[in-house]
């Protein structure tokens, strides 16, 4: 994805045109004010997507650390427990 860097006002003066091109193309812009960067804007589609890969990263490294914990329960006692809770044998722990 490709990075546009435009300043606050010139954003604000073409607005509307520079949103339409990032939802055709994968553009990031970063917008400025007083020369240093204050905000991003990207489609919200584009967001959305890199926030579920984020939360798929974290949960990764949360399983890592459970393993290296020895945090960890054999796949048949798992499916066992699930199926006895899916039949009302005992409530699901929140």
């Amino acid at each position: 994805m490709s990075e546009t860097i435009l300043s606050l006002g010139e954003f604000k003066a073409d607005a509307s045109r520079l949103l339409d091109k990032i939802r055709v193309e994968p553009t990031r812009l970063v917008l400025t004010q007083n020369g240093r960067a204050c905000a991003v804007v990207e489609d919200y589609e584009q967001h959305q997507e890199r926030q579920r890969a984020l939360v798929l990263l974290k949960l990764m490294v949360q399983g890592e650390r459970d393993v290296e914990a020895g945090r960890v329960v054999p796949q048949g006692q798992v499916f066992a427990d699930l199926r006895r809770r899916l039949a009302g044998g005992e409530p699901a722990d929140d």
